[in-house]
């Protein structure tokens, strides 16, 4: 497949390294520097997807801009769900295709998954106070991670809100070049429940996040890492 890939930092280049290691080809990078000249529907002709790992402030207009070009968009910022809802209706409206998720390693999705199911029986046991933890390396610009607001979010869903930890109540963590460890802790007076994932490198959230592109392309509408291992 051809991809281009917006946001050319260290996720980016990893997830290049893995593409051509796959045997794509990526025909797009952009970055802040030069996204005025080649976010165009012309430089855009024949792409099959994007793939979208850049900031906060950037990340809508980014995505919003693959879908009116009629480009397939995979996207693993974070920081900006608050206007994610704005996207799904524009997807839908365009019927186009836009795949999100706030963490593309394969094993913290299994990680939510565990959480989902957790929070349910923990929501019987009330003895048992819950807290999250996330530490990353010190360029990360949101806090708390998105991985542990979905986390958060998650788990008062599935137990019906009895189990909560608010955004602000989340602790976070900026050490040196760390790839990223979460951390759910079940703590009662008799004994601690410890879940917890660390990522030893960049590379497995940019796999998980070429293989979701894969997955992606020839589909239309919204779609989550739930849809990409449910097939």
């Amino acid at each position: 497949m051809k991809v281009a890939i917006i946001g050319y930092g260290k996720m980016g280049h990893e997830i290049e390294k893995i593409l051509v290691e796959r045997g794509h080809t990526v025909v797009l990078t952009i970055d802040v520097d030069n996204r005025s000249e080649m976010m165009t529907k012309e430089k855009f002709e024949g792409v099959d997807v994007a793939i979208e790992f850049t900031s906060p402030t950037t990340a809508y207009d980014n995505v919003a801009d693959c879908l009116r070009m009629g480009v397939p968009v995979l996207s693993g910022s974070t920081g900006w769900v608050e206007r994610k809802g704005e996207i799904e209706v524009l997807c839908n409206e365009l019927g186009g295709a836009f795949f999100y998720s706030s963490n593309y390693s394969l094993g913290v999705n299994v990680l939510f998954r565990l959480n989902r199911w957790l929070a349910k029986v923990m929501a019987g046991l009330p003895q048992y106070g819950v807290k999250i933890e996330e530490t990353h390396h010190i360029h990360k610009l949101d806090a708390p991670s998105g991985t542990a607001v979905t986390i958060a979010e998650e788990m008062k869903a599935a137990s019906e809100g009895r189990v909560t930890v608010p955004k602000e109540e989340i602790i976070s963590y900026r050490e040196g070049e760390v790839a990223g460890i979460h951390t759910i802790t079940y703590d009662s007076d008799e004994d601690s429940l410890v879940v917890s994932h660390s990522a030893k490198s960049r590379r497995g959230l940019a796999l998980g996040a070429v293989l979701a592109a894969e997955w992606l392309v020839g589909r239309k509408g919204v779609f989550s890492m739930d849809d990409f291992l449910s097939i």
